[in-house]
């Protein structure tokens, strides 16, 4: 690096950071942003995958991390800074997702909520009764589950109150087993399970069923749960270059684990672990960050020589595929993770992005197939052999399919984006008290230390490819460090 002082100095290239980049760069402030890694985008990147039978000739790519941003359509960040005009393709499937039962049954969340209610049979007006609100106020929704928890979303009120109240009534009754009587049919049960389950935490909860009323009402929307052309790492690139032209700098492979390593700055913004970011500062600021990891996942990357052979015909059309069985087995399975220990039937979530997009098909129908498993955090365990009786027992002969498969254990996620401490992709503990009091109780989440900010997962909203917690606090920065009230504008070409 040179000498030359910058007025803000990022940790991590993750969305939320480069969110954050972007926002102080376009508001005429020097920017570097510091990347461990080879390459930016922390916990969204796209990367040539290549095995021990697979080459990199065969032009097979995927996605390092996440894979579904299912957040980013409605997310006000986003929104102002449009995928769409830069070239970022979302492409979306007509089933949101799916879950495969035995005997051939499945649940599955179509995008049109009619389509939804029909095939769910007895189940379907007790869904349009919980779900329905939700969808017609998603843009709502969204705003209440993406803002910093401290200050009102901004929108008409009127929706704004109507969006919460459905909110409100979807997650009293999913964050308590006696909502199971609601439902009749297993269908309906396990897509309330599976979309639960995102938050890797003992079923039921009120932040899971939180999370479920929010990917719930995102799934029956027009933008549903959608996939990027190519590969997720394309929104990283976009954000990259929107940073270069407005005069900000990334150093790759340049980790910070220290002080010592951490440039002279007016400010610095952490889009790091709350953990990694404690390492970095001194007391009493740094036991403020000890927070609580949430659960693990084991992360495979799979080849097929075709597509995943599930047993109902609909569930090869979903996005995001969630196998666990009924809800009664999500439960066990996410119990006994949260015991610490491994599940003989794991929680598992699949994406075969080559059913959408043909430009991730290589030679002879090679495709990648994105999966994770719920683990104990920190766990070193290849836990193939499990996702595979799982994934056999719904989509039967899907080992034959099998070419290669890169295995990363929770214990080694964090080799490739150190956001990811011993498999922790959340930020921390999923609880409804912590999604709240992210990293901790504070009037004020984001301002850790005197200069120094915390913008990634740890911080409010939390888990999700979103960039909100990079624009809290960017917003912050601006406004007490640099005497800025209003955010720049993020559309293309400004």
């Amino acid at each position: 690096m040179t000498a030359e002082r910058a007025d803000v100095v990022i940790v991590g290239s993750g969305p939320n950071g480069l969110a954050a980049a972007v926002i102080l760069a376009r508001a005429g402030l020097s920017v570097t942003v510091l990347e461990g890694q080879p390459t930016v985008g922390g916990g969204v990147r796209t990367l040539p995958l290549v095995t021990d039978r697979v080459a990199g000739s065969a032009g097979l790519v995927r996605d390092v991390c996440a894979a579904v941003p299912a957040a980013a359509p409605t997310s006000p960040f986003f929104a102002a800074f449009d995928l769409a005009a830069r070239g970022v393709e979302l492409i979306v499937p007509d089933v949101s997702y799916a879950q495969p039962l035995d005997r051939g049954r499945a649940g599955v969340a179509y995008r049109a909520l009619d389509r939804t209610v029909e095939r769910l049979g007895t189940d379907g007006l007790r869904w349009r009764r919980l779900l329905g609100p939700l969808t017609a106020y998603a843009p709502e929704v969204a705003s209440i589950a993406l803002s910093d928890k401290r200050s009102l979303p901004s929108g008409d009120p009127l929706r704004l109150g109507r969006a919460a109240l459905a909110m409100g009534a979807s997650t009293s009754l999913m964050a308590r087993a006696w909502g199971d009587g609601y439902w009749s049919t297993e269908e309906a049960r396990s897509l309330i399970g599976g979309v639960s389950a995102h938050t890797i935490s003992a079923l039921p909860s009120l932040a899971a069923a939180g999370t479920a009323s929010y990917l719930g009402a995102l799934a029956h929307t027009r933008q549903g749960w959608p996939l990027v052309r190519g590969g997720i790492g394309a929104i990283s690139r976009v954000l990259e270059a929107d940073l270069v032209a407005h005069g900000g700098r990334v150093l790759t492979d340049h980790p910070v684990r220290s002080p010592k390593d951490l440039p002279p700055a007016r400010v610095h913004v952490l889009d790091m672990h709350a953990r990694g970011a404690a390492e970095l500062l001194a007391e009493p600021y740094r036991s403020r960050l000890q927070v609580p990891l949430g659960g693990g996942a084991c992360k495979l990357d799979y080849v097929l020589s075709g597509p995943v052979p599930w047993t109902d015909p609909e569930v090869r059309r979903a996005g995001t595929v969630h196998v666990g069985g009924t809800l009664a087995e999500m439960r066990a399975a996410e119990a006994e993770v949260a015991s610490g220990r491994h599940a003989e039937r794991p929680v598992v979530l699949v994406s075969d992005p080559a059913q959408h997009d043909d430009t991730r098909l290589g030679p002879r129908g090679l495709r990648p197939v994105w999966a994770y498993a719920h683990v104990p955090t920190g766990s070193g365990q290849d836990v193939r052999p499990a996702v595979e009786r799982q994934l056999e027992r719904f989509a039967p002969g899907f080992r034959d399919l099998v070419v290669d498969c890169v295995v990363t254990p929770a214990a080694r996620l964090a080799d490739h984006n150190a956001a990811y401490p011993g498999g922790d992709i959340a930020g921390g503990l999923i609880s409804m008290w912590r999604m709240v009091a992210r990293p901790g109780p504070a009037i004020d989440p984001y301002a850790v230390a005197p200069g120094v900010y915390l913008c990634s997962q740890s911080a409010p909203p939390g888990p999700g490819v979103h960039g909100m917690a990079g624009l809290h606090a960017a917003r912050r920065v601006l406004r007490r460090e640099f005497g800025m009230t209003q955010i720049p504008s993020l559309a293309p070409g400004k």
